[in-house]
């Protein structure tokens, strides 16, 4: 396992807390659930479409004079199946993902926004579509 991580800088504890945020929010979620396979931590090894898989997250910056904290964009994947998008399991993930403010492992987030999306067919008649969440969050 350590030698998969090679060279990566670990992350932040801002970056784990909405990490861990949006993947218990996902997998939590009643009308997902019915929806998908399931909702992982990077992309599972085995596992059929559709599924959601929570990726790498990047952080900086951001805070007040008198509170330190972080601007975190994390990277949220469905992956699908067929000759078009699930519409309605992409818009209940932008939902999710728009609701993380609040408490999060010893940071709040204070605001929560999906700033950018794209969409690609695959080989194989799959599809992905790519989220970005930007979380601005405030050192507990």
């Amino acid at each position: 396992m350590a030698a998969r991580h090679a060279g990566r800088r670990p992350m932040t504890g801002a970056e784990q807390a909405v990490r861990a945020r949006a993947i218990a929010l996902l997998a939590a979620d009643i009308d997902l659930a019915g929806r998908l396979h399931g909702v992982f931590d990077g992309v599972p090894p085995r596992v059929s479409a559709p599924f959601v898989a929570v990726g790498g997250a990047e952080s900086g910056d951001w805070g007040t004079k008198d509170r330190a904290g972080r601007e975190v964009r994390l990277n949220v994947a469905l992956t699908g199946v067929g000759a078009a998008i699930d519409d309605r399991a992409a818009d209940r993930i932008d939902a999710v993902l728009s609701a993380l403010r609040g408490a999060a492992e010893g940071w709040t987030i204070m605001s929560a926004r999906v700033v950018r999306t794209r969409f690609a067919f695959q080989q194989g008649g799959g599809w992905r579509h790519d989220m970005v969440v930007r979380c601005r969050c405030l050192k507990d």
